[in-house]
């Protein structure tokens, strides 16, 4: 009989009302195989005196929204830190980089949370080849069809997709693409070899019907679509945001979606939630979400079962399948 797996002292640091979604029952008596974690609601700040006495003896930091910042009095307070796990995507906003300078391990849920995101997109770009969004709005319009008539310029087989950014959630997308019909291309000047034809971003924008965003938000990729490169998407394609608001410059293609040339798929804007006054909110050819592509309701429950999978691997001296290194910080979003 194999002994029962080493349990490693761990403190849960997130907004209280996330960790009953992100650790239903079964997800935490997973995570209790290799975590001995306070019963009680996690915590949500540091500023305490039972908290700071707690970080003496803990060797793992399960993060999540919420979480405050990981800074220099909190690395030293916690002398036996080996690993922060987060319950969900970006580790930029609560991890100094000093947390890799000392050598502590990160993972991150990112990959788990993009799955909704890379479902929710590919949904968007089976109905955008199908013309489904502008016949919707003409049903509704006319309050009536011709059945039988075949509409000639909808269709997915053969459609060119373009993807901008190889990112984790924009390889989820090209595999979820693989076995449809479509031609697919990727722009992203750091990808390796996809299996798929890579071009510039002027290729991609000016020869794709469907351009789905995905790169991460850097200083090097803001407003990276702005009028010009929007103008070179071809007339009748469609374009669809699930990564960042800021990565379209929101006034130069309100421009081009007034003028009916080009419909979009947005997930996210900038700003966010739009002004009440947007023209976005009535214009036929954009179809708004609010910020919906990534995990929502029973989907929480998959970023908890990454931490606590990547707990298991650490506790068995394995390397963690989601580590973020410091050199990932510049290029991850």
């Amino acid at each position: 009989m194999s002994p029962a797996p080493e349990k490693l002292p761990a403190l849960v640091v997130m907004s209280p009302e996330f960790w009953p979604q992100l650790f239903p029952a079964d997800v935490r008596r997973r995570l209790e195989q290799f975590a001995l974690v306070d019963p009680a609601e996690p915590v949500d700040r540091f500023d305490d005196p039972r908290v700071m006495d707690r970080l003496a003896e803990v060797e793992v930091l399960i993060t999540g929204w919420g979480c405050p910042a990981v800074d220099r009095q909190i690395l030293e307070a916690a002398p036996k830190l080996r690993a922060v796990l987060h319950a969900a995507g970006s580790v930029k906003g609560h991890l100094s980089r000093e947390v890799w300078e000392r050598g502590i391990v990160v993972s991150s849920a990112a990959a788990a949370n993009g799955v909704p995101v890379a479902e929710f997109t590919l949904g968007a770009i089976l109905l955008a080849g199908k013309g489904a969004f502008d016949l919707r709005e003409r049903y509704r319009r006319e309050r009536s069809f011709e059945l039988g008539y075949i509409h000639p310029d909808i269709g997915n087989n053969g459609r060119t997709v373009g993807l901008i950014g190889a990112s984790r959630i924009g390889r989820q997308v090209l595999e979820l693409l693989r076995p449809f019909g479509f031609r697919v291309q990727v722009y992203d000047p750091y990808a390796g070899n996809l299996g798929v034809p890579t071009v510039d971003l002027g290729t991609l924008l000016s020869t794709s019907d469907i351009v789905s965003v995905h790169a991460p938000l850097t200083a090097e990729t803001h407003h990276l679509l702005g009028r010009s490169e929007l103008a070179l998407l071809r007339d009748g394609a469609t374009l669809i945001n699930t990564a960042r608001g800021q990565l379209i410059d929101t006034g130069a293609l309100t421009a081009e979606l007034v003028s009916g040339r080009i419909a979009a798929v947005l997930d996210v804007t900038e700003p966010e939630p739009l002004p009440s006054g947007s023209p976005l909110f009535q214009l036929p050819n954009a179809f708004l979400t609010p910020h919906i592509a990534g995990s929502h309701g029973n989907e929480l429950a998959r970023l908890g079962l990454c931490v606590a999978d990547e707990l298991g691997r650490l506790v068995a001296g394995e390397p963690l399948r989601f580590g973020i290194g410091a050199a990932d910080l510049d290029r991850a979003a």
